[in-house]
């Protein structure tokens, strides 16, 4: 029987118990794939990550990201948390990681990390309006289309966005029979169909909800890849060249998050970034 050691912390967040929690495999050589999903399903969180040696010695360390039933090929708070932990570790302020989506920069402070999204900014499939409105609980009325429709977008994995009225965001609840018929008659975008829902609320500032049950997550408190794509969207739909949004997110959950998200536009494309607070909060090991 072989001990692999795990912290947890809470992302996005300066106080405990707030923000996005993740677990963070510090050693995972000799676990297989099976094992960690495995230790995901048991995490029972949004995401869990394995740090391995890098395949690339010029890059700090190879991280594979589960969720609770599948391997992603990026994820915001997961890449954040895990570059925090790495920077505590005496690995360096800055950091690459290699992720399936290609190699996320991480800068770290002794308060939290910032990423640099691993893609550029794509854009996908609309969902119609009505199908949206319904995953969410919502009516056709409450979503916003000003700007854009519900709209498929990724810097590495994939959300469909949508506007909402402020009045709309807290009363939205996601309708796990409506997720599956989503998901039935829209095989794009299958058990990967996750809603990210947002409202403005002032000059450069927003509030954010992001539901997922075909996944396993209904509800997340902070999606750092979601709010990236997020202000990668809201640039595109600009002539700015740059710009930068404060991030509420989790506050219906009781965990509130604060994320900061940034895009800039290139000669080609659409980069962003996003980062956060990191806070220790459990230390063990499991034995398999």
């Amino acid at each position: 029987m072989s001990s692999y050691p795990f912290v947890t912390l809470d992302v996005f967040t300066d106080t405990r118990f707030g923000g996005n929690p993740l677990a963070v495999f510090t050693d995972a050589r000799g676990l297989s794939d099976q094992d960690m999903q495995a230790l995901a399903a048991e995490m029972n969180l949004s995401e869990t990550t394995f740090i391995l040696p890098p395949q690339d010695l010029a890059n700090t360390a190879r991280v594979r990201i589960f969720n609770r039933t599948a391997e992603m090929p990026f994820a915001g708070h997961p890449s954040i948390g895990t570059g925090w932990v790495l920077s505590q570790a005496g690995r360096g302020d800055e950091l690459r990681l290699e992720v399936p989506a290609g190699i996320v920069a991480v800068s770290a402070t002794a308060q939290g990390a910032t990423i640099a999204a691993p893609r550029p900014l794509a854009l996908g499939e609309p969902l119609p309006i009505d199908i949206t409105a319904a995953c969410a609980g919502l009516t056709p009325a409450d979503i916003v289309t000003t700007a854009h429709g519900p709209i498929e977008a990724s810097v590495g994995v994939a959300f469909v966005f949508a506007e909402v009225s402020p009045e709309a965001l807290p009363r939205a609840a996601p309708d796990l029979a409506a997720f599956r018929r989503a998901a039935a008659d829209y095989p794009h975008f299958g058990d990967r169909l996750s809603l990210h829902l947002y409202a403005h609320d002032g000059d450069g500032r927003l509030r954010a909800r992001m539901f997922a049950p075909n996944s396993g997550t209904v509800e997340d408190p902070a999606t750092g890849s979601a709010n990236a794509t997020l202000a990668a969207l809201l640039l595109s739909l600009s002539t700015a060249d740059a710009g930068a949004w404060d991030i509420v997110q989790g506050v219906e959950m009781g965990r509130p998050s604060r994320l900061h998200a940034t895009a800039r536009r290139g000669a080609d494309a659409i980069t962003a970034t996003v980062g956060g607070g990191c806070i220790p909060v459990l230390r063990g090991e499991a034995s398999l």
